[in-house]
């Protein structure tokens, strides 16, 4: 699979705040939610979240 620029810059926003490299992957769906959750709980888990969502789509 191979990463276009886009990409790159959601990984960015991802690290930055991952909520935010999810909305830009998926918009604003179930997904969103659950990283939103994960972020409160812990950051590492967002991160980890957000970067799945991206490479998965």
């Amino acid at each position: 699979m191979a990463l276009t620029c886009s990409d790159i810059c959601k990984f960015l926003f991802a690290i930055i705040f991952p909520p935010l490299g999810v909305l830009l992957e998926r918009g604003c769906t179930t997904d969103l939610l659950i990283n939103i959750a994960l972020t409160i709980l812990g950051f590492i888990p967002g991160v980890i979240h957000a970067f799945y969502i991206i490479l998965k789509y």
